[in-house]
């Protein structure tokens, strides 16, 4: 995608806070001249779990690096972040950019209520306009007033079209027309918000369902992605969540907003180790073009540089 240019410097800058806190347990644990014993292993060990990378994968690398001791491949405690960085990128795997072949391209927008969705959705479309794309947004959060005009405020602001109807309208409908419109206009993307809870007594995973239904019928295929919002700062309550939400709607990957407000930047390992599910969009700042392409090999080397 070339709209989201620039992501090196921006993923560092965004990632900040993780690398420094990172950064500097690393460098305390694996320093030069220390040998590489049952402290070290647990000292490392702890650090990597409070960079919420989880406790498997800080045993997994633990282990690793031992067998790689036992080989003779690492002799000194330094050695050891390279070992690491590559564990990262093993685990994250290549890049998997947004499925946007089909015409139209349907994004289902998907996560709790203060995640970041409607923001998110806003922005995704925005990147995805200033690429040369006609994108058309859908609010179907039609539970909230207020994510209708978060989304209408952004269209404007973006000069994007906005299928709504009132609040308290059948999300369903709100979907229903925006197909419509995506396919009389020409669109090449649809972005549609959803709802993150509801204020009666349907269950939220059957209103999503209902949801994915009517897509699937009317553009067969889509949606073709279905991407869960999670804040980086939730943590386990996050990994919750999106299980539920695969479970019932079958995800696609993993929007993570909010990155740059924690030091934790590991849950992006844990996301893809844990749920089995890329993280193909990233947030790194509060402006319209922080949203970025998730590169696997940037984020290793914002999160632990070389040296």
């Amino acid at each position: 995608m070339k709209f989201f240019s620039g992501i090196g410097e921006r993923l560092r800058e965004g990632l900040k806070r993780s690398q420094e806190y990172l950064s500097t347990g690393l460098s305390t644990v694996l320093e030069a001249d220390r040998p590489i014993d049952e402290s070290l292993w647990e000292e490392l060990e702890e650090l990597l779990i409070s960079a919420d990378l989880g406790a498997a994968m800080a045993a997994d690398f633990v282990n690793r690096g031992r067998e790689e001791v036992m080989y003779g491949t690492v002799t000194r405690a330094e050695q050891l972040r390279p070992v690491l960085r590559r564990f990262l990128l093993d685990t994250l795997g290549a890049a998997r950019p947004l499925k946007l072949d089909a015409r139209p391209s349907v994004i289902l927008m998907l996560g709790v209520n203060g995640s970041g969705k409607t923001t998110t959705a806003a922005k995704l479309a925005a990147g995805l306009k200033a690429e040369g794309r006609r994108v058309i947004l859908a609010a179907a959060d039609t539970f909230r007033a207020a994510a209708i005009e978060q989304l209408e405020t952004w269209g404007q602001r973006i000069d994007v079209e906005v299928v709504r109807q009132a609040a308290g309208s059948d999300p369903a409908a709100v979907v229903f027309d925006a197909l419509k419109s995506a396919m009389a206009r020409g669109a090449d993307v649809l972005v549609i918000d959803t709802a993150g809870r509801l204020h009666t007594k349907s269950n939220l995973m059957d209103e999503l369902a209902k949801l994915k239904r009517v897509i699937e019928r009317q553009v067969p295929g889509a949606p073709h992605e279905a991407l869960m919002v999670l804040d980086a700062p939730t943590g386990q309550n996050g990994f919750a969540q999106a299980k539920m939400f695969h479970e019932t709607i079958g995800l696609t990957g993993v929007a993570l907003t909010k990155l740059d407000g924690t030091a934790k930047g590991g849950i992006v390992v844990r996301i893809v180790r844990e749920l089995g599910l890329p993280v193909t969009l990233v947030g790194v700042g509060e402006k319209v073009d922080d949203l970025q392409a998730f590169d696997p090999a940037r984020f290793v080397d914002a999160l632990v540089p070389a040296s």
